[in-house]
């Protein structure tokens, strides 16, 4: 059985009183303005951030094992974006097993804190010993890797001394600075 469909119509009235007629057009008022404000295109605000892609941390890892065989230093090397997540790592024949997760652990420090291990380990020494509870790895060997002054990474290695792991993450770290610097649109 089909039901008939009927037609309703509305009749707008305006209010007899003058203070609601008033109340209504400042309320419409208010609406449009309202409806243009919240409509208006947003400005858009862009920044631009330098990233470490695969071929940068390849190159900082083969600058890294370079260095380290010059020094007959055998070692773990690993490289992060900045928030830590591993981008490249190379255990080199000869290195401690332990050294592996030292290497990850000390690049990652470098990228979040952005600075030097070397400069956690010393405050250790001086007497910042909060930094021992802090769950973040204070052995030298981890480096940020900068890019005209921004970190966009970082390198850590392990192996035979802390004074070796040091100067081969300077190094590496070193490797991408030097680039030249390319317009960022």
């Amino acid at each position: 059985m089909a039901k008939r469909r009927s037609d309703i119509a509305f009749t707008l009235r305006e209010p007899a009183d003058p203070e609601a007629r008033l109340a209504m057009t400042k309320h419409g008022i208010t609406a449009v303005i309202l409806a243009a404000v919240f409509c208006l295109p947003a400005e858009a605000q862009t920044i631009s951030v330098l990233v470490l892609d695969q071929a940068g941390a390849q190159t900082v890892l083969k600058t890294a094992r370079e260095s380290a065989q010059q020094r007959k230093a055998p070692s773990a090397i690993a490289v992060v974006d900045p928030g830590g997540d591993l981008l490249a790592f190379q255990r080199m024949d000869g290195v401690r097993p332990g050294s592996v997760d030292l290497a990850i652990q000390k690049a990652r420090t470098a990228a979040r804190l952005q600075r030097p291990t070397v400069e956690i380990e010393e405050s250790i020494d001086h007497g910042r010993t909060a930094f021992v509870t802090a769950q973040i790895m204070a052995l030298q060997g981890g480096v940020p890797v900068r890019v005209h002054g921004e970190v966009v990474g970082a390198v850590g290695v392990a192996g035979l001394s802390k004074e070796s792991d040091t100067e081969i993450a300077r190094t590496a770290a070193a490797a991408l600075d030097s680039s030249p610097k390319i317009p960022v649109p």
